[in-house]
């Protein structure tokens, strides 16, 4: 199983705190540095010093990591063109070196839209389905050739289709806890498919739909990565989970039943049945950027024994 280091920097961080955990996850040996694509803070956090741009991050951390994969969980499809999206990704691509992913939602915070004057359409969902065909379509477009779409929303007339990616193909992430639209979505596009801050049960059952969807869709559902996001809070013993636990606002049996909280141990067990009903990789939510000891520990009394 992978293991990916998950930021939520409109909670408040800098670039530079960023930077640092970035270059943590890749010394301490985690698959990948991911990041959440907000304006606004959540909860009681003062947000301070202000919101950090997802693919702006993403660009510099590009330049100053060798390594590791870079990606967002998950870009806001409101915020930006699927083309101009296109282009952003793929040269953040080019200056990883070939290391990113893109998470691609449709977007749902609707107060950071009104705080940044952001339209928030009625219509997410639909919208996102024509980015996903307009973003991968570019992409996939040969180099000389030309892309047109003509959609509902969006109509792209004789584009040159570039920059390309430095890969081949970047894989593209789809996630959320939808029934029937979700798994359809990802059938057709994902490469991974990603379930927040889900139960083991209800990560079965939807890791089962998105399965269906692709057998339904012509391809095989083992071709998709399937994949959780928690929050992460371990410690090496009860004090030291209690302190992590407090520092983040959250309760220690809450996080051991909604996440991964406890000692290495049964943070371990934790995983080791998320692994048992399909999950690939988890995308551990760290909220404290400041504890690298955090990081540090998990990196050898956790990852270590996977």
């Amino acid at each position: 199983m992978d293991l990916r280091i998950f930021t939520e920097p409109q909670q408040g961080a800098t670039y530079d705190t960023l930077l640092t955990v970035a270059k943590a996850t890749e010394d301490l040996g985690f698959d990948a540095f991911f990041r959440s694509d907000h304006y606004v803070r959540m909860g009681t956090s003062d947000g301070l010093p202000g919101p950090t741009d997802a693919w702006i991050t993403l660009a510099g951390l590009a330049r100053e990591t060798k390594r590791i994969r870079l990606g967002t969980l998950m870009t806001a499809g409101t915020f930006r063109l699927p083309g101009v999206l296109a282009i952003q990704v793929a040269q953040v691509d080019q200056m990883s070196g070939g290391r990113v992913e893109l998470g691609l939602g449709a977007g749902w915070f609707e107060e950071e839209h009104k705080a940044y004057g952001i339209p928030f359409p009625k219509e997410k969902f639909a919208r996102l389905e024509e980015q996903l065909a307009i973003v991968t379509g570019l992409w996939s477009t040969d180099i000389g050739s030309t892309f047109s779409y003509d959609g509902t929303y969006y109509q792209l007339t004789d584009s040159p289709a570039l920059p390309k990616p430095a890969q081949a193909k970047v894989p593209v992430l789809i996630g959320g806890h939808g029934a029937t639209r979700t798994p359809r979505l990802a059938a057709r596009y994902a490469d991974e498919f990603n379930i927040p801050f889900a139960s083991i049960e209800d990560s079965e059952r939807q890791f089962g739909r998105v399965r269906a969807a692709a057998e339904q869709a012509g391809r095989a559902g083992s071709d998709l990565v399937y994949s959780n996001a928690l929050v992460v809070c371990v410690g090496k013993d009860d004090e030291e989970v209690k302190r992590r636990a407090e520092t983040i606002g959250r309760d220690v049996e809450e996080l051991k039943a909604n996440g991964l909280a406890g000692s290495p141990a049964e943070v371990v067990d934790k995983l080791g049945r998320y692994a048992a009903i399909g999950s690939d990789r988890v995308y551990l939510q760290v909220l404290d950027l400041d504890d690298l000891d955090h990081l540090e520990l998990i990196s050898s009394q956790v990852q270590s024994q996977l």
